[in-house]
């Protein structure tokens, strides 16, 4: 697969459903032994099985848009155990995993795939001109 955004998540950016400044932005960890993505209608964190999340990380901070990229601080993740994980989805935390739309979907980045070791894990986002994602 490659990097994208989910299909659902990009309309709920252009109806204002997302505010990527100040909305709760979160990632999960996914083990894509137990996910495979449909970017066409996975919609909610609930389409992806609990079993494939490996781990959740807080709220995003530091958030920028600038000229339609977004960009956030890295992310930590800490105490990371279970299987080995392919993929990271980034998604807008609402009250549960039901009503909480899909952004995107990174699988192709520097220590994927990773195996946790019950460390902390890092996620440092890319500094190019896309940085996280463009829209």
């Amino acid at each position: 697969m490659s990097n994208r955004l989910y299909d659902l998540g990009r309309q709920k950016f252009l109806e204002g459903s997302i505010h990527w400044l100040t909305d709760n932005i979160q990632c999960v960890l996914v083990d894509l032994d137990d996910y495979s993505p449909d970017f066409l209608t996975d919609e909610f964190l609930s389409a992806i099985p609990v079993g494939a999340i490996i781990a959740t990380s807080g709220n995003f901070s530091g958030k920028d848009s600038t000229f339609g990229v977004a960009n956030a601080s890295n992310v930590l993740l800490n105490t990371v155990t279970g299987h080995e994980f392919e993929a990271i989805v980034i998604y807008k935390w609402v009250t549960n995993a039901a009503d909480s739309p899909l952004i995107g979907f990174i699988d192709t980045a520097t220590g994927l795939p990773t195996t946790p070791s019950g460390g902390d894990q890092l996620i440092i986002w890319d500094t190019g001109v896309n940085k996280i994602f463009k829209l």
